[in-house]
């Protein structure tokens, strides 16, 4: 399969105050994959990077987030798992909550939903690693977060 398009993807990493990071347990319906990855999603013509992170929140999360900081963008070529013809460029910033988020904290193995196509979850600093994301591109921005500290 030869590449066609850029595929260009946009995370927001949440660290709240209590030093947990909230991560999305996702369920993708087209193959009934199963990934833990960083809230986010495609970035849409005429769209900035930022808007598209407040929109994606707003979206899946039904939250208002404002963006603190640039943490991370992709700086290899990654080919799509989920599409041949895509090569992948993720952005990845830090944001912060305009106001509270209601998800509880799982520690463990994910919980992938059954008749929703995500669930969020916030992960303890100390149970954090890279070995909690399923995404080649996301595991390199989680170990950036770790290496970084989490303030």
């Amino acid at each position: 399969m030869t590449l066609k398009s850029f595929n260009i993807r946009v995370y927001g990493i949440l660290v709240n105050e209590k030093k947990q990071v909230l991560v999305s347990d996702e369920r993708i319906c087209f193959n009934n994959r199963e990934i833990t990855k960083f809230p986010g999603g495609g970035l849409e013509l005429g769209e900035g990077t930022r808007e598209c992170i407040v929109r994606e929140c707003k979206e899946e999360m039904n939250a208002a987030v404002e963006v603190a900081d640039h943490l991370y963008t992709t700086d290899f070529f990654q080919q799509s798992a989920f599409n041949d013809e895509h090569q992948l460029i993720s952005i990845y910033y830090i944001v912060r909550p305009v106001t509270p988020l209601p998800y509880g904290v799982n520690n463990g193995a994910p919980a992938y939903p059954e008749t929703i196509t995500e669930n969020f979850r916030f992960v303890d600093w100390e149970h954090f690693s890279a070995d909690v994301m399923t995404l080649p591109i996301d595991k390199i921005a989680a170990a950036i977060l770790k290496e970084r500290g989490c303030h």
